[in-house]
């Protein structure tokens, strides 16, 4: 059994099923807390010396208050529990870090998620995602990736689950992918084994790489990336489903993924207004075309009205396509969407096109 979102797995669902004789490929109850609380994610990290933010969490917004105060204020605001991937507050004035402690503490905006908040320095660097496999023990990384965290071109505007990614990131040199393994995924895996709770199933780390090529942890989610997820999905070329019987059953030790070398794009297509307030039943139109064999469209938040596909979440559909390079992709990509149409359909305009000019920038000085 997979158990892919990440609600059911912090209630415990793995621990149930596992009481049942299934087999279940995801963390139990304990080990999703990875997830589920930031403030236990940050006591881990500290605790076995894995490169992160230095931080300080708090249940009480007065103390809170004088803490950003103190520390700010360019600091980011956390919600301890889950808040579908919005509960995270990038704020760069003294005036910002007031108005988000009181909408995560006060006003309750992601609900009893902020009932404890994780105030955290600002880092700086490259933003990356880095998923892996593992069976509590074995760590099986995945192709690197990116993702777009901010609604807006040019990284503007409210985080969101993610508006597009890659795969792979080419500001990810291998020396830094295998410091993410060695200092990141493997520690942590060991530290949840000491700490009673083995992990087991997908493990996806953000990361921010310091200019030193430290990988210093942002967030694990405890589930695949959205929308990272889709070009690895689309790059993957050994069969998925083994790799995750192996990691359910404790085996994942000897086993390899085979990669299509050309990279991936995604861009998400999201409802108008996202990730605030969106309408939902919108027809969509256009998704009948053929788009050729190195594009394909994920339904994310989509459900069926009658024989007509329609909105029924904020970020609708991921669609992805393969390409020679990175501009290829990108071309392919954004082709597809133009192709697809619905009311107050928003997705942004430059996903992947930093990292394909540092792709091509890179190519040319190596020429």
């Amino acid at each position: 059994m997979v158990v892919g979102p990440e609600a059911p797995l912090a209630a415990g669902l793995a621990d149930k099923l596992t009481d049942l004789g299934v087999s279940v490929f995801g963390p139990s109850k304990r080990a999703a807390q990875l997830e589920a609380s930031k403030a236990f994610t940050k006591r881990i990290l500290v605790e076995n010396n894995i490169p992160t933010a230095k931080a300080e969490s708090f249940t009480d917004y007065h103390k809170a208050l004088e803490y950003a105060c103190k520390n700010g204020p360019r600091l980011v605001l956390k919600a301890d529990g889950l808040a579908a991937g919005k509960g995270v507050l990038i704020c760069e004035t003294a005036e910002a870090c007031e108005e988000g402690l009181k909408q995560i503490m006060v006003e309750r905006a992601f609900g009893r998620a902020g009932d404890r908040v994780l105030i955290e320095e600002m880092l700086v660097g490259e933003e990356v995602s880095f998923i892996a496999l593992t069976d509590g023990k074995t760590v099986l990384p995945l192709a690197s990736s990116q993702d777009h965290k901010r609604v807006f071109d040019n990284d503007e505007g409210k985080n969101t689950g993610g508006m597009g990614a890659h795969s792979p990131a080419p500001a990810l040199s291998p020396p830094a992918y295998d410091a993410i393994v060695e200092r990141v995924m493997k520690p942590v895996v060991a530290a949840m084994e000491r700490e009673g709770a083995p992990y087991r199933g997908v493990l996806y780390a953000g990361l921010m790489m310091a200019p030193d090529g430290t990988p210093n942890v942002l967030e694990f989610n405890v589930r695949f990336g959205d929308p990272e997820a889709q070009p690895l999905l689309a790059r993957m070329k050994s069969d998925l489903v083994p790799l995750l019987v192996a990691a359910a059953e404790g085996s994942l030790e000897g086993h390899a993924i085979a990669w299509d070398e050309r990279p991936a794009v995604c861009v998400v297509m999201a409802s108008g207004g996202y990730p605030d307030a969106y309408k939902k039943d919108v027809p969509i139109h256009g998704l009948d075309q053929d788009f050729g064999p190195d594009v394909c469209v994920f339904h994310a938040g989509t459900s069926k009205r009658g024989d007509q596909v329609v909105t029924s979440g904020g970020r609708v559909l991921g669609v992805t396509g393969l390409g020679a390079t990175l501009a290829d992709a990108i071309d392919k990509t954004y082709q597809a969407v133009g192709k697809i149409h619905f009311a107050d359909a928003h997705y942004r305009r430059d996903i992947s096109r930093k990292a394909a000019a540092f792709e091509a920038g890179a190519a040319a000085a190596n020429t």
